[in-house]
Order: C-alpha cells, then structure tokens, then sequence
C-alpha cells in the first residue's frame, strides 16, 4: 500500500457492480417471498447496549467472549455492534409492544472478530425474519418453508434441511444433567478447547466441528431421548407439517445452533456444494425465552437468518446459471447519442419515466466508443441517435444479444420509441 492510500479494513470487502447484481437479487428476492409470507421490514440499529447481546446470546458464549466488537462512548455507555440479527429485533418487540403475532424481516450487517475465510467476514450480511407472539408449531412451519422457498427462488437446488428439538428450559436441564455425567467420565476425548470450558455449557459441545468431539457426542446421550411429552408432541408437529409441505428434512439430534437463547425447534440448512466445515448458508429456530430475558414479558418467538455470503458461495459452488443470468444483466437499453447529447438527455429521461432501466453515455464520445460502453452495461438494446436519425424523425435501435445470428437493426419513429422500448421489456421480463 503506498503513502495514504487507505483500503477496507481485514475481514471485510467492497461489493462493486456487476458482483453486486447478485446481492440486489438475493436481497429482493428475500423481500419479496417474506412479504408473501405477511412480514414487515424493521430496520433496527447496528449498535445496541451491550446487555442486549449478553443477555440474549449469552455472556459466556464464544461470539459474545471472544468476537464481539465492544465499544465505550462519550457518554461513558458500553454499547456492542450486532454480532446476530434476533436478539435486536426482539429488544424492539420489547420496547414498542406491537401487537402480536409480530412478523418481521430484515437485511443486516453483522459484526464478529473472527478469522477471515471463505464466506465470513468480519463484516458480514444477514437477511431473517422474526416472529413474536405464538408458540403454535405451525408458524414454525411458515419460518422453515419462507427459507426453503427463498433458497427454491434464487436457484439453491443442492440444500438439506436438518431439524431437531432442544426442549423447554425442564427437559433440557435433565439432558444437560446427563450430558454433564458423560462429558466428566470422558473429559479427556474432548478437543482441546472444550476440555477447559465444556463446564460452563456442555451444550456448546454438540456444536463442536472438531472430530475428537464429534465422535464423543456421537456415542453420548440424545436431546430427543430427554424430551417431555408436550416438547415431543410440538415437534411432530412440526416433522409432519413438513411432510405435508414436501420439504424434504433429516432428523440431527445434536444440533443445538450456537446461541443459548434456542428451545424447542431448531434447524439448519446446509449447502451439499460446500465443504462440510463450511456448508451452513442458514438456520434458526424458537427461542421462547428471549423476550423476556430482555427485560418484556413471558412472549414465545421463533425465526431464521441467512448469510448473503455464504448464499453467493453456494451458488457458485453450484455453477448455478442464476449467478451469470444475474451479474450480465445490466439496463434493458442505452442510448447512443452523437449529435451533442441533449437528445439522450430527453429520451432518457421519458423512458425511465416509463419503467425503462436506460443508460447513456457522457463526454461526447464516439459512436465506437458509445458502443462498446454499451455493450459492457448488459444491456439488450442500443437506441442510436445521430444526424441521420435526427433529421429523419426516428430512433435506429440495434440488438446487442443476437449471438450469431447476425445483427438485428431497425428503425422506430421517434414519437413511439418510448411506448415500443416499454413494449420489448415487458415481454422481456416474461421470458
């Protein structure tokens, strides 16, 4: 880096277009399945009391430990930017009461101090919906299948959903009381990590990647085997519906997620493209404690999130044509202009006023020079306007995308240009 020149800084990056297209898509596409669904946009801040993320991701846990960034203010107040993006939305379920069911969604960034690889930055992005104000297993099923037809709609084809129960705070504190019995009798099978600290939560071990671990907890003893009858029968309410809705899941009786607001439903999605340390692209679960750990009342609530990055590995991984079909396009048309520039001026600015995505090029260019700005915008059509054109009356408009089939130009009176254009892309966006 020479003197004073300034990049982002380790863990995070810039998404510049076309790269970004592909986030446009993702991110629309996610608004629009949860407004399918009847969830509103909530736009929280990016920095919260820090008693906001203790209390709900717990002050022990590894992301509040060792990853979160933690800042004291002017005004001498500890304050955390979001390392997650429920226990901020239940914080302002809890300070504005909003009649429930509650049924949010949201496009975040989150922050957390960890080591950079492929798919997680430090700053990375998040899209979930939350929904506060029933323990009907049925709206656990309306948050699993907006996931499932969200990654269906933006062309994820190789995805396994795995599903299981943590139980309610009772009969987990009897699975946790075995669990401790078996982690004592074989503390020293256990990762070096989890050897010092699996006393403060045992659970975090089932979360564990690391083989040593994953073999323990393999022959150990099962949260399903624990469960009370109420927390049984929710879950097969749960495993049923998904049944009926022909989404196809796995029974994981170890997954736990990383939080320790989690009870009853738990899930994960997991991309069979990417390498198994790294396959998560979602997940979540109920957590009918966070609300009132947070200082509200009783108020169960289930949700999900997914990672924007980790998305976009999964499709490249997939060589899904949704990546390429998305990055290449650009505006539907661009318009040429030689003859001083006051003429794309006006005609660009009548067909963005009716729908047309159009763009135009600058500073005088040549026709050449215009062209090739043309074609690396993506777009479909070039609307050319020179002398000829002008003096007689009509815009010549020339399709960039005929492949080998030659080039396709032909002339459009200038009075219907606009109309005509509007034409081409409507049935365009039916292709």
């Amino acid at each position: 880096m020479s003197d004073g020149q300034l990049t982002s800084p380790p863990g995070t990056h810039d998404v510049l277009s076309p790269a970004s297209r592909l986030w446009e898509f993702l991110i629309g596409t996610f608004a629009n399945e949860a407004r399918r669904y009847g969830f509103g946009l909530i736009v929280s801040p990016m920095f919260e009391d820090v008693a906001v993320f203790h209390r709900g991701i717990g002050e022990q846990s590894d992301v509040a430990r060792k990853e979160m960034y933690t800042f004291t203010d002017r005004g001498e107040r500890t304050y955390a930017l979001r390392p997650e993006g429920t226990a901020s939305v239940v914080r302002a379920f809890v300070q504005h009461n909003p009649t429930p069911p509650w049924k949010a969604w949201y496009a975040t960034p989150a922050f957390r101090y960890e080591r950079p690889q492929a798919g997680r930055y430090r700053q990375h992005h998040q899209v979930g919906v939350e929904a506060l104000g029933s323990d009907d297993p049925y709206i656990d099923l309306e948050v699993i299948s907006l996931a499932w037809r969200f990654y269906e709609a933006i062309g994820l084809r190789r995805i396994t959903l795995m599903v299981n129960s943590m139980g309610h705070a009772e009969c987990r504190a009897e699975f946790v009381e075995l669990l401790t019995a078996y982690f004592e009798e074989n503390e020293t099978r256990l990762c070096d990590e989890h050897t010092k600290v699996w006393s403060t939560n045992p659970l975090r071990v089932l979360d564990c990647k690391k083989d040593s671990c994953v073999s323990l907890v393999q022959e150990g003893p099962t949260l399903p085997a624990s469960l009370c009858a109420e927390c049984r029968d929710h879950f097969a309410v749960v495993t049923a519906g998904l049944d009926a809705l022909e989404i196809p899941w796995t029974a994981n009786p170890n997954l736990v997620r990383g939080f320790d607001y989690y009870t009853r439903t738990t899930f994960e999605f997991a991309s069979d493209a990417l390498a198994n340390a790294q396959n998560a692209i979602g997940g979540g679960g109920r957590y009918d404690r966070l609300a009132e750990d947070l200082g509200g009342s009783p108020t169960p609530g289930v949700g999900f999130g997914s990672g924007i990055e980790r998305l976009i590995l999964a499709l490249e991984a997939e060589e899904s044509p949704v990546v390429s079909a998305v990055r290449e396009a650009g505006v539907f048309a661009y318009v040429v202009d030689t003859t001083g520039g006051l003429a794309a001026l006006t005609l660009t600015s009548s067909l963005r006023a009716a729908g047309v995505s159009v763009d135009r090029a600058f500073d005088r260019r040549s026709m050449k020079s215009q062209l090739k700005a043309a074609d690396r915008s993506g777009a479909r059509w070039a609307l050319l306007i020179g002398d000829q054109e002008t003096h007689g009356g009509y815009v010549t408009l020339r399709d960039l995308r005929v492949g080998d089939e030659g080039e396709r130009q032909y002339q459009v009176p200038r009075a219907d240009v606009v109309a005509h254009v509007a034409e081409l892309q409507r049935k365009n966006s039916e292709i």
